[in-house]
């Protein structure tokens, strides 16, 4: 059977978002909700929904990446059920006027989405930030600054390793592939355009990559790519290959590379770079040898390559000896200013994160971790991992447990056992919202920081 082209999973991801973002249809909310919406300063708009009988609970939702489009719920079944339940959601578009990476303005948008709540709507007796995808990133960023307005914080499959990391282990595989199967393009990964060329750029990585996977030298470079992009190697539809399954590893990365993966994430480094005025990622002085021996899928990457009689340390020192991309710093600074969080937590924050995510690796948990850990604040944060492929692949169940264990930590003072495995998986159960798969996981190291 022929793979789907690169534009499938790419329209897809696309699709998937795009739902999770707008919400409902006009006249799907909830009949006991009154609705309400306006706009902000710099014109960006909010929305928001309260229910008859509100609990006092109000959640300030923050969006992925996507369309400027206000949303105020993570899924339309999730909005439905936490309707239900009581809580009122608030939420804003970001400014509409420039790049999909609204990192310039999310922050003050969504602080001023609850201002305009307070206001238009009522006070509420808790607030508690979610944040989905990019908005995960947004929702860290308000755990960090929101002493006074946010009391705790929820946030699901966040980009909280933040955009300067993101750009650099994207790039990373980029040139990986580009270099060896795609060299034309090799000069041309970064200062892109437009999106359209970055999109036309994709197809052709991706169609490289589709003939490289005909032999097994292209199959252990496209090993060697996929451990520098953090890819993980559960694709949809597939069973979990075993820990010794170094073709079948390659197999399922090379899966979401088909599928169009590289489709989605390189038209998103040209609404990153057209956010922060200039290329935000290099590779000048990067030794790629050091780099994938902190990759976990390095003993996949070595096994391939002996497997191909093709010497690894000839193709390491190639790419080493390559790498001369720069960076623009005044735009590295701006996002380094707008796109990163960790820094410190201002009120408990849980993260939750599938095992398999192809769009935001769980190794983002890690590198924000530590972050965190060397700001002296993690008894404010807790993280949850739930075993399932895709991005932002949850449950409605997995959504509101999550949420149920912030508000135990809010209540108590303390987590204790709220956010472990066991009690979000009987939690969640015990909703009888679409189950769950909340499991023990410790994600690897986050390849590629600088």
């Amino acid at each position: 059977m022929p793979r789907p082209r690169f534009s499938t999973l790419a329209a897809a991801c696309a699709t998937a978002l795009a739902a999770s973002l707008i919400g409902p249809a006009a006249g799907a909310q909830a009949a006991t909700a009154d609705h309400y919406s306006g706009t902000l300063s710099d014109g960006a708009t909010w929305i928001a929904d309260k229910p008859a009988q509100w609990n006092g609970t109000l959640l300030l939702f923050s969006h992925g990446f996507g369309p400027t489009t206000a949303a105020d719920a993570p899924s339309t079944a999730a909005r439905q059920a936490l309707l239900d339940a009581g809580y009122a959601l608030v939420g804003s578009s970001y400014d509409p006027n420039g790049s999909m990476w609204a990192l310039d303005s999310a922050e003050r948008d969504q602080f001023a989405a609850l201002t305009a709540f307070r206001r238009q709507v009522g006070t509420p007796t808790r607030t508690i930030s979610v944040g989905q995808s990019m908005g995960g990133l947004v929702n860290a960023r308000l755990a960090r600054d929101g002493a006074g307005r946010i009391d705790g914080s929820l946030g699901l499959c966040g980009l909280v390793a933040g955009g300067v990391d993101l750009d650099n282990y994207q790039l990373d595989a980029e040139y990986t592939l580009a270099t060896f199967f795609d060299p034309a393009d090799a000069e041309k990964l970064v200062n892109l355009d437009s999106q359209a060329d970055a999109s036309a750029l994709a197809g052709r990585l991706t169609k490289a990559v589709e003939s490289a996977q005909q032999t097994s030298t292209g199959r252990a470079r496209i090993a060697l790519a996929a451990a520098y992009l953090n890819l993980t190697d559960w694709a949809p539809g597939q069973q979990p290959p075993a820990p010794g399954d170094f073709a079948g590893q390659e197999e399922q990365q090379y899966a979401w590379l088909a599928q169009g993966l590289l489709g989605f994430i390189v038209p998103a480094r040209w609404s990153v770079e057209q956010s922060a005025g200039g290329n935000t990622s290099w590779n000048k002085g990067v030794d790629y040898a050091g780099l994938l021996h902190k990759s976990s899928h390095a003993k996949q990457v070595r096994a391939l390559y002996r497997d191909a009689g093709l010497d690894l340390r000839t193709d390491l020192n190639r790419l080493t000896r390559g790498a001369d991309i720069a960076a623009d710093p005044a735009a590295v600074a701006h996002l380094k200013r707008t796109s990163t969080a960790g820094q410190s937590l201002a009120v408990p924050l849980l993260d939750i994160h599938t095992t398999a995510d192809q769009l935001v690796p769980v190794e983002q948990e890690s590198a924000f971790a530590g972050r965190v850990r060397r700001a002296g604040d993690s008894a404010l944060l807790r993280q949850a991992y739930v075993a399932r492929q895709s991005h932002c692949n949850f449950t409605t169940a997995e959504v509101v447990a999550g949420l149920h264990a912030v508000e135990h930590r809010l209540d108590t003072g303390q987590w204790d056992d709220a956010a472990t495995t066991a009690e979000l998986q009987h939690s969640a159960e015990e909703l009888g919202l679409g189950g769950a798969a909340f499991t023990d996981y410790r994600p690897a190291r986050l390849t590629g920081t600088r």
